[in-house]
């Protein structure tokens, strides 16, 4: 063992004299996968849902929570156990051929997730300056390449839980300048399920705007920032059982928010259906005046930002992976995977910006996440499942029970979702 790698392993194994230190020490890629499904695409969903139903769909948020927190955890296991990530995994465990097209399909669905996420930042900065959509793209795309290019993952990760707490404390704050928040029903509608005929395309775009292909590879790669030596026992279990931790508590974060921005919507604009991002922000500055708009329009605009820079760390993991290469920015596998992500991505929003309208460009970007997802989550049950990849680290039986049933419960999910999608 070198002397640097056996120096970390020591200081690793004496916190368990101090377990909260040693968690502190942890925090980190959770929230960077939490910022994933707090992004423009779940605004949107959350914001139709609140203004329509009322509280009554919160427990959405719980239900898609729970579920994906179990398949975070589960795929951080396999960047742990085999110090690589998703991609790098399906390289080595599939045939040639079969991991190219799967591969190909997940590069394509960070692109598409970067669509939703730049745009995003565009629409902020036009509720904020009045830019122009295709000006504010390139300005979203310009700042999120500088950030990749020229900042290590430690301080990518500290920006992102800077992020994360502009975007919670901002919503916290108009929750509480809202005078008629009704608590008590809010609690309730979160554990209590509810639904109508009139409500299950919300609900679906709600679930399926949650869990998300690319975050699914992030996570498999970022989980390894906290890593030493493999080969030590007694840190891959401390891993193990920090990554959890790490993972429920960003979990919850993920869920105070998109219930925030619920409530939010049900408090100040039920029944007035919200279908735009910009029109919320108009609605609210009657209520809560300029103030509340700016908060909102700036909460909005960090979350599309910091969940672009996630859907370019997927992007340069997945393509770096398909060389059997870890994500790193200096290395030119990474380097041309972030580009393609989103370049690609910026140049789809400036060309359908001219032909549709943003929450058209949202639809289709959602659409092909949808059709990708179910690839996604089977690939990692098959190799999470694997005695040859995960060894005695595989997944016991009532794991892949509930990985299974969660699998097939999602891609039925998605599938009604792109019908109808498609026949609306």
């Amino acid at each position: 063992m070198k002397n640097k790698e056996r120096n970390s392993v020591n200081k690793l194994l004496k916190n368990e004299k101090h377990p909260a230190l040693g968690f502190l020490r942890y925090v980190g890629p959770g929230l960077i996968v939490a910022v994933g499904f707090i992004d423009p695409g779940n605004w949107a969903a959350n914001l139709a849902a609140g203004s329509q139903f009322g509280y009554k769909l919160l427990w959405v948020i719980t239900l898609s929570t729970v579920m994906l927190a179990f398949l975070q955890h589960n795929v951080a296991h396999l960047g742990i156990v085999t110090g690589k990530c998703l991609s790098e995994n399906a390289t080595e465990y599939l045939k040639p051929v079969t991991s190219r097209i799967v591969l190909a399909t997940a590069v394509l669905a960070s692109i598409s997730t970067a669509v939703a996420e730049i745009l995003g930042g565009a629409l902020a900065l036009q509720m904020l300056f009045k830019l122009p959509l295709s000006l504010g793209s390139l300005l979203t795309a310009a700042l999120v390449i500088w950030f990749l290019f020229s900042n290590s993952y430690s301080k990518i990760e500290k920006v992102i839980i800077g992020f994360v707490s502009v975007i919670g404390i901002s919503l916290l704050f108009e929750l509480f300048i809202i005078p008629h928040v009704d608590w008590i029903a809010a609690a309730k509608a979160s554990v209590t399920p509810s639904m109508s005929s009139a409500s299950i395309p919300i609900i679906m775009s709600a679930l399926g705007a949650v869990v998300m292909p690319h975050n699914l590879f992030l996570h498999s790669e970022v989980i390894q920032s906290r890593q030493w030596n493999l080969e030590d026992e007694k840190v891959i279990q401390r891993q193990l059982k920090y990554e959890f931790f790490d993972t429920l508590f960003s979990m919850f974060l993920g869920w105070v928010i998109n219930s925030a921005i619920i409530i939010l919507a049900a408090a100040l604009f039920f029944p007035h259906v919200v279908t735009e991002i910009d029109q919320a922000q108009e609605m609210l500055k009657p209520l809560l005046g300029s103030a509340g708009a700016i908060l909102f329009a700036v909460a909005f605009l960090f979350a599309g930002v910091a969940s672009s820079v996630t859907a370019g760390m997927a992007g340069g993991s997945i393509f770096a992976g398909i060389y059997r290469k870890p994500y790193d920015i200096r290395e030119i596998h990474s380097k041309v995977g972030v580009l393609l992500t989103i370049l690609v991505a910026t140049g789809a929003i400036i060309g359908l910006s001219t032909i549709t309208s943003p929450f058209q460009i949202l639809i289709y970007s959602q659409v092909f996440l949808s059709i990708q997802l179910p690839i996604t989550i089977f690939l990692q049950i098959y190799l999470t499942n694997s005695q040859k990849v995960m060894g005695k680290y595989k997944n016991v039986w009532y794991t892949k029970a509930l990985l299974l049933a969660m699998g097939i419960f999602i891609t039925l999910l998605n599938v009604i979702l792109v019908i109808t999608t498609f026949q609306g």
